[in-house]
């Protein structure tokens, strides 16, 4: 008898131990608890730690709310109908406050339901508002349309967008060598460009030197005057006397320099 009651007490002990334990739930970092009671969802949010629920009747469903990653390849037409493969990675998170909404509405699912068609579809819509050319040129501000248009969609279930980033758009062979040809051409256009222009530069450099050393040359002949050329003459006529030694030259056959004494001492 006294051993049967040890262990009916032992018994006892153990069911009291497994139903505290089972009443005990934890809630790791970076999730919440959704609480479910015979399977209903219950309007209480479990945050992280340690939380009491009753055994067999409630049970807690773990839903992530740190920063999610999603990475996406999709194809869409351009304005200019051109075929445009985008490449996305998107950064998005669950609203750790309606976690118990999301799983109700939605369930575990949510990214094969929710986030991967919102990506797809926001992608198609911008990229048909612009040609394929400003998908290139005007790459921030397409991002940030289909960041717009992507958080307004995912707000409405309860999840929010961080941030988006295009890593990359993508063109067909066709077209990547029209866009290889016309720069190409720019190229040539504006090589050919700088060389007229540096012939004009030139050319009109020549014509300012020319017309400089045309002026030049008219002030010079301004300046000339009959007695100016008189007093040169006697400059000269006076050099050539004083290095005359009074002699004529004994060599013939050669011209004797002429010298105008008679001016000399008129002067």
């Amino acid at each position: 008898m006294k051993y049967r009651k040890s262990i009916v007490g032992g018994l006892v002990a153990i069911v009291v131990l497994f139903l505290v334990f089972s009443s005990l739930t934890t809630v790791p970092s970076g999730n919440r608890g959704v609480l479910l009671q015979f399977g209903a969802v219950q309007p209480t949010v479990l945050s992280e730690g340690l939380h009491f629920r009753i055994p067999f009747i409630q049970t807690v469903q773990q839903i992530e709310v740190r920063v999610q990653k999603e990475e996406s390849s999709q194809s869409a037409a351009s304005k200019d109908l051109q075929m445009v493969t985008t490449k996305v990675a998107v950064n998005y998170s669950v609203d750790p406050e309606a976690v118990n909404k999301l799983y109700q509405q939605i369930g575990m699912d949510y990214r094969s339901r929710i986030v991967d068609p919102a990506i797809a579809e926001s992608l198609k819509a911008i990229t048909a508002r612009y040609t394929a050319e400003e998908l290139i040129s005007k790459r921030p501000e397409v991002s940030a349309e289909v960041k717009d248009m992507l958080s307004k969609k995912l707000s409405k279930y309860y999840m929010e967008l961080e941030d988006i980033n295009i890593k990359e758009f993508a063109f067909s062979e066709e077209f990547n060598k029209a866009i290889e040809s016309k720069q190409t051409a720019e190229q040539n256009a504006l090589k050919a460009k700088r060389d007229l222009d540096r012939v004009k530069i030139e050319a009109q450099q020549q014509i300012t030197q020319a017309e400089a050393e045309a002026q030049a040359l008219k002030l010079k002949k301004l300046e000339v005057t009959p007695e100016l050329i008189q007093l040169k003459q006697i400059e000269v006529q006076e050099k050539a006397l004083e290095k005359w030694d009074g002699k004529l030259p004994s060599v013939t056959g050669g011209a004797t320099p002429f010298i105008d004494v008679s001016g000399i001492t008129k002067k």
